[in-house]
């Protein structure tokens, strides 16, 4: 019997960040340009490490 259990994710596409925390794309992209938000590029995607977001919606600076 296999359970089905999720493993949390590393990183989040912008798509998702916005998704997750009701935050506009032009929202997202201000925090990244400002450094609240770190972003990562691999190949031609833009992902958030899920320790990033955590800090923005937590208020860490």
């Amino acid at each position: 019997m296999k359970h089905n259990v999720q493993k949390p994710k590393l990183a989040y596409s912008i798509r998702e960040v916005c998704e997750a925390t009701s935050l506009s794309r032009t929202t997202v992209y201000a925090h990244i340009s400002s450094g609240r938000l770190k972003a990562i590029r691999v190949g031609g995607r833009t992902i958030i490490p899920s320790e990033s977001l955590l800090k923005l919606i937590s208020g860490e600076d």
